[in-house]
């Protein structure tokens, strides 16, 4: 069964003058649908083409992988995202950060430190895994659920996330998300 290019949790104007239009038609509408067609192209016919996404991911390589784990990365993070969003989280997830981190300001320096870091194209995520609340980076479409981690929080640091709206300046692309679009909720939901 094919899969489909998963609705926008908000309209493509909703993260304005934070994300623009103009990057969500190229970053969801070009690149996101992209990579689910090119999934479908690759599974059509295949012992793969009635597995779960998550299936694909844990199983495969190639680009068979690459194509899936973007697809799934890709619907994570624009999960991440909401309008009015950023700040600080509560409950139970602050408590876990500040137990990881010693502070939420200590966690944002270090998570936005390691996703601006992120050499070339790739993802930046929080994640819980056997050792607890982890800033993990990775390459290209590698993802936590390939290494067994339950992803909290990721931001997307390949050019085409940002560079319609903040041309090669990563760390304000981050700095913005982290005070302004954070979905907290979400990611609280992720944490379980």
């Amino acid at each position: 069964m094919p899969f489909e290019l998963p609705k926008l949790p908000f309209a493509k104007d909703a993260l304005a003058p934070h994300m623009s239009e103009e990057t969500l038609n190229f970053h969801y509408g070009k690149h996101h649908a992209g990579y689910v067609a090119k999934l479908n192209a690759a599974i059509e016919g295949t012992q793969w083409a009635d597995k779960s996404l998550e299936e694909i991911i844990r199983g495969s390589d190639g680009g068979l992988f690459n194509n899936a784990a973007q697809v799934w990365n890709h619907t994570f993070f624009w999960n991440c995202l909401k309008p009015g969003g950023g700040g600080q989280p509560t409950g139970e997830l602050a408590k876990a950060i500040e137990a990881s981190f010693g502070s939420y300001a200590d966690f944002k320096s270090k998570f936005s430190a390691a996703c601006a870091g992120q050499f070339g194209s790739g993802w930046g995520w929080l994640v819980k895994g056997a050792k607890g609340l982890e800033i993990v980076t990775t390459g290209n479409a590698d993802t936590p659920l390939k290494h067994d981690q339950t992803a909290l929080l990721t931001i997307d640091v390949w050019e085409h996330a940002y560079y319609v709206d903040y041309r090669n300046d990563r760390a304000k692309f981050i700095g913005v998300i982290m005070d302004n679009l954070v979905n907290w909720d979400f990611v609280a939901s992720n944490f379980g």
